[in-house]
């Protein structure tokens, strides 16, 4: 089964609940909180919330065949990276990942919410029948569909909130 009409209020929807569990999961912490790794082989809240945010800014400019925010808007150089279109966390050793230094939370937010505002821009614009275009990733050289795509940004993104939601409890003491 195909949806071919109406996905785009649907997507949205998703994308604008990523952004409200963002927003509840980063908002508050302190840098210490952002920064504590529960073990050494466990990533940092920070780290997965920036993980979060660079896959967005990624996947959806390679969407929209725009140049990602991380390039064009100085956000590379606000987080200390480099401004390397590939560097979104995927494939990095537990080593790069704890060498991650957030640059706290206020920065981990505005850049999520400029990558959101793809999401916002996009879909508002997105054809019915664009599901099935294929686009192709120029910073991981392959090649997946227009649903497939969204689908498993989506799904990385809320799989990475949960983690945020279990490390944060953990760290605080109140595993719910």
């Amino acid at each position: 089964m195909t949806i071919e009409h109406g996905w785009q209020s649907l997507t949205l929807t998703l994308f604008r609940r990523v952004r409200r569990e963002f927003v509840a999961a980063v908002e508050g912490l302190t840098d210490t909180a952002l920064e504590h790794r529960l073990t050494p082989a466990t990533n940092s809240v920070g780290w997965l919330a920036w993980h979060i945010a660079r896959g967005q800014d990624r996947n959806l400019s390679e969407l929209t065949g725009l140049p990602q925010l991380w390039l064009t808007d100085g956000w590379a150089d606000r987080f200390g990276r480099p401004a390397d279109p590939a560097d979104t966390g995927f494939g990095h050793s537990a080593a790069a990942a704890a060498a991650f230094r957030s640059p706290g939370g206020a920065t981990l937010l505005a850049y999520q919410e400029a990558a959101h505002g793809i999401a916002e821009r996009c879909l508002a614009a997105a054809p019915d029948g664009d599901l099935g275009r294929v686009v192709v990733s120029v910073t991981l050289g392959n090649a997946h569909s227009v649903a497939d795509r969204l689908g498993g940004q989506l799904d990385d993104c809320f799989a990475h909130l949960g983690q945020i939601a279990l490390l944060e409890s953990l760290r605080a003491g109140d595993p719910r």
